[in-house]
């Protein structure tokens, strides 16, 4: 069984031009060689379901897996076309990311990830992302 422990992460998106920003509470884990992040996404209304989402950093891929109001999976491996999906209450579509850069670092149960990709919806471009991700053990756990 892994070991689990608390963290508190930093997770921020810049997409054409707007900056957000989340200071969440998470679950870390290792197993094998990566490492996994599990936390309750932020309700953005007051009708919203809850979104867990958990994160998987291997040494080439980030995967991002979310269940609840939002259903999606995304994945990112530096210079390769990647498929995906979204569903929610409200929509659904087939999605797809371009990974142009990637950092990762992993510390333990500490570290830092970035990463910018093109997004496409369908076959459509949608946007250029940035994300960047920290985690902090939290050392009382």
């Amino acid at each position: 069984m892994s070991v689990r422990k608390q963290a508190a992460i930093r997770l921020q998106s810049l997409h054409e031009g707007e900056k957000t920003v989340h200071e969440l509470e998470a679950e870390v884990f290792a197993r094998g060689k990566a490492l996994y992040v599990r936390y309750i996404e932020p309700k953005l209304g007051p009708h919203q379901g809850e979104t867990r989402t958990m994160l998987k950093l291997s040494e080439d891929e980030v995967k991002i897996i979310r269940h609840g109001e939002v259903e999606s999976e995304q994945s990112f491996m530096l210079g390769q076309r990647l498929p995906g999906f979204y569903r929610s209450p409200f929509t659904s579509f087939q999605l797809s990311t371009h990974t142009q850069r990637m950092e990762l670092v992993v510390d333990g149960m500490s570290g830092r990830a970035a990463w910018e990709y093109d997004l496409y919806v369908f076959e459509d471009y949608s946007g250029h992302f940035s994300i960047s991700l920290s985690i902090q053990e939290d050392q009382e756990s």
